[in-house]
C-alpha cells in the first residue's frame, strides 16, 4: 500500500507555478523548486514525474481556469451579450493595468517560450485559444440576435479579432505601457465592433491611443 504523501500537493503546485510564472520554464529548475518547497527532488519527481510533466500540469490547470472564467463571464441573455463583451475587455485592460509585476499571462508566455519547439505546449495553448475564441463568437452571436451588433459581421472573425487585441493589450502592459493608454486601447477595440444604433449608447467615447 502506498504511503500518503506527507506534503500539501496543491501548495506545491503553487509554489511551481509561481517559479514558472516568473521565470519561465528555462529559468527554472527542480532544485529551484525543491528549494522554494523545502521538499526533496525526489519527492518532486515522485509526486509530479519531470519537470516537463509538472509545468504541463500547472499549464493545463491554467487553461482551463481561464475557460471557464471566459464561459461564466460571457455567458447569460442576448439582451445583455453586447455589454458583457464590453465590459470583458474593458476588464481585460484592467487586470494588465493592475499587474504591477508585470507577470503577464502563464498562457501566453508559456506559448511564446515553448511552442515553437515543443508539440505538447502548442498544442495546449492553440486549443486554449481556439476555446476562447469560440466563447466570445458565442457572446457575438448573441449580441448579433439581439441586433446590438451587426447581423451581418462573421462573428468569428471578429472573435479572433478580440482575442488579437486582448493578447496585445497584455503584450503592451509587460512593455510597461500605463493603464491609460491601455484602456484607450480597449475603449478603441470596442469602437470599432460592427455595432448598430442600440448599442452606441454602452460605448464609451474613444480618444488617441499613443
Amino acid at each position: 500500500m502506498a504511503r500518503p504523501r506527507e506534503f500539501d500537493e496543491e501548495a506545491v503546485l503553487d509554489v511551481a507555478r509561481e517559479q514558472f510564472w516568473t521565470k519561465g520554464y528555462a529559468g527554472t529548475s527542480m532544485d529551484a523548486i525543491a528549494a522554494a518547497t523545502g521538499l526533496g527532488k525526489g519527492s518532486l519527481y515522485g509526486a509530479f514525474g519531470g519537470k516537463k510533466q509538472l509545468f504541463l500540469r500547472i499549464f493545463d490547470t491554467y487553461c482551463a481556469r481561464i475557460a471557464d472564467a471566459m464561459a461564466s463571464g460571457l455567458t447569460g441573455p442576448d439582451d445583455q451579450a453586447y455589454a458583457r463583451l464590453c465590459a470583458h475587455i474593458r476588464a481585460a485592460a484592467a487586470g494588465v493595468a493592475a499587474d504591477k509585476r508585470h507577470h503577464g499571462c502563464l498562457l501566453a508566455k508559456g506559448a511564446a517560450e515553448l511552442s515553437e519547439h515543443d508539440p505538447d505546449v502548442a498544442v495546449r495553448a492553440r486549443r486554449t485559444l481556439e476555446g476562447i475564441a469560440t466563447t466570445l463568437a458565442e457572446d457575438i452571436r448573441a449580441a448579433q440576435r439581439h441586433s446590438d451588433l451587426d447581423p451581418a459581421a462573421d462573428a468569428d472573425q471578429l472573435a479572433t479579432l478580440v482575442v488579437a487585441v486582448l493578447r496585445g493589450i497584455e503584450a503592451l502592459g509587460k512593455a510597461g505601457i500605463d493603464a491609460d493608454r491601455l484602456e484607450s486601447v480597449a475603449e478603441t477595440a470596442i469602437g470599432l465592433l460592427p455595432r448598430t444604433g442600440k448599442a452606441r449608447d454602452l460605448a464609451m467615447p474613444t480618444g488617441s491611443v499613443f
